[in-house]
């Protein structure tokens, strides 16, 4: 899908709709992303600062989103493992930057050629409007390139009747 229509349909998604996050850069080949997150009434904590849960959904889909993309469709790749650390109260809105690189997609490729998973770690920083920390975010993302898709003398491809044979 063109990158300008997935932003469009994201945008009106309603659990980023309604937290008030919103993609305000998505590039054309999908290897970099803005979103930012509007201190609203309704996404307030108790003591009137961003929710913290809200700081964590802004990043959920992201990486994710971005290597499948990128890789297609001969690869699993879900989100496995995210952690917060809360660095300073988000008293504004607040914005986060996700980045990959060519570099990183081939190491990927390389990583995952022979149907290893692979679970890299991307850090993604969230600031406030005038740029202080507010969060720093580690999300791991698993791919593994799927049987279909590995070299047809791989070992483990190779149907349990025809094994038999051997």
């Amino acid at each position: 899908m063109k990158a300008g229509l997935f932003k469009a349909i994201v945008n009106f998604w309603p659990p980023l709709f309604f937290s008030g996050i919103k993609v305000t850069h998505l590039a054309a080949d999908y290897t970099e992303t803005r979103v930012t997150l509007k201190l609203r009434w309704y996404n307030k904590n108790y003591v009137g600062t961003q929710y913290g849960g809200s700081l964590m959904s802004m990043t959920d889909p992201w990486f994710m989103l971005m290597i499948m993309t990128n890789l297609g469709r001969d690869y699993f790749v879900w989100d496995k493992h995210a952690e917060i650390d809360y660095i300073s109260p988000g008293k504004t809105h607040v914005h986060a930057h996700f980045k990959i690189t060519d570099e990183i997609l081939a190491e990927i490729r390389a990583k995952t050629a022979n149907g290893e998973k692979y679970v890299p770690e991307f850090l993604v920083e969230i600031k406030d409007n005038n740029d202080q920390l507010v969060a720093r975010v580690k999300r791991r993302v698993y791919i593994k390139l799927k049987p279909r898709a590995r070299s047809s003398d791989d070992p483990e491809l190779i149907e349990p009747d025809e094994l038999k044979n051997t």
